[in-house]
């Protein structure tokens, strides 16, 4: 049986999602139970592996108000949601999935571990704030974001007629 077009969406936004988040999950659920003794170096002085809890945003931001990210993230989740709904082109589909899987991801974080409402990160990067596959899921779906509403507007402008948009004739 084949999908109707309104299913087919949904698969596009949900598959990502569900992938993200049960990856995101099961090396969270790795990194507590194997991080716990000390980071693991990766790729010497660039690459590691370090467990952290992030009661903050991303990059440690307002860190200790855990419950302002969670409320920040059920309604960025009701705006993909919306926007999934709304859309009629599927290019956006995918690139909502990864930001809406991630910001789930984290979710399970603050509301079912036992970790007071803190978020496990654990890849770390020399230079940059230790994270998660969920932040990365979640960066990448805004880079697509950037790229699909990019070429979205290019379009737009391709679409115009010769000189932009008519003047009005004075009669």
């Amino acid at each position: 049986m084949p999908l109707s077009p309104a299913r087919f969406s949904y698969l596009l936004l949900l598959a990502p999602a569900a992938v993200v988040v049960g990856l995101d999950q099961v090396t969270k659920t790795l990194a507590q139970a194997h991080l716990r003794d000390g980071s693991v170096q990766l790729v010497r002085g660039v690459l590691s592996l370090r467990l952290t809890y992030n009661s903050g945003g991303a990059f440690g931001v307002l860190q200790g108000m855990p419950g302002v990210f969670l409320a920040a993230t059920a309604v960025v989740i009701a705006a993909l949601l919306y926007a999934a709904h709304r859309t009629t082109e599927s290019a956006w589909l995918v690139p909502f999935g990864l930001v809406l899987g991630g910001g789930l991801g984290n979710v399970v974080d603050r509301i079912f571990r036992s970790n007071d409402g803190r978020v496990i990160d654990f890849i770390h990067i020399r230079l940059w704030p230790t994270f998660n596959v969920a932040d990365s899921a979640i960066s990448i779906g805004v880079l697509l974001i950037l790229l699909v509403s990019a070429r979205n507007g290019t379009r737009a402008r391709e679409a115009e007629p010769a000189g932009g948009r008519e003047a009005p004739s004075g009669e």
